[in-house]
């Protein structure tokens, strides 16, 4: 079995492909960031800030598909971003962030937590 790091493929290529329902293409940055690239609809790209080791099981659900998800919103501001917390939610992850333009962005309940009342 290969024993290669995340980095290392990262190095190798500079893109690694998580498997998901979807393939969700992620380069590192640095040491503590990762970059969700902008594919299909997405109108910015994600970042992820987490370090290799916890981004390992961050890797294993749903929750990077989530922040390409936000990236899709009308009206984003910046990045899809993702806090070292993040999981999977109900349409945002857990830990994530993003913010939206006044005129013509939204306001999203998986954003604020259906929780609020």
């Amino acid at each position: 079995m290969n024993k290669r790091t995340l980095s290392d493929a990262a190095e190798a290529k500079g893109v690694t492909t998580i498997m998901a329902e979807e393939k969700i293409k992620v380069q590192k940055i640095d040491d503590y960031r990762w970059r969700v690239l902008r594919e299909g609809k997405m109108r910015t790209d994600g970042i992820v800030y987490s370090d290799e080791h916890m981004f390992i099981d961050i890797r294993k659900d749903q929750s990077l598909a989530q922040v390409a998800n936000v990236a899709w919103l009308p009206g984003i501001v910046g990045h899809s971003l993702a806090m070292p917390d993040i999981h999977w939610g109900y349409g945002f992850p857990i830990g994530g962030v993003a913010a939206f333009d006044m005129e013509e962005g939204v306001i999203s309940p998986g954003g604020v937590g259906y929780d609020i009342n």
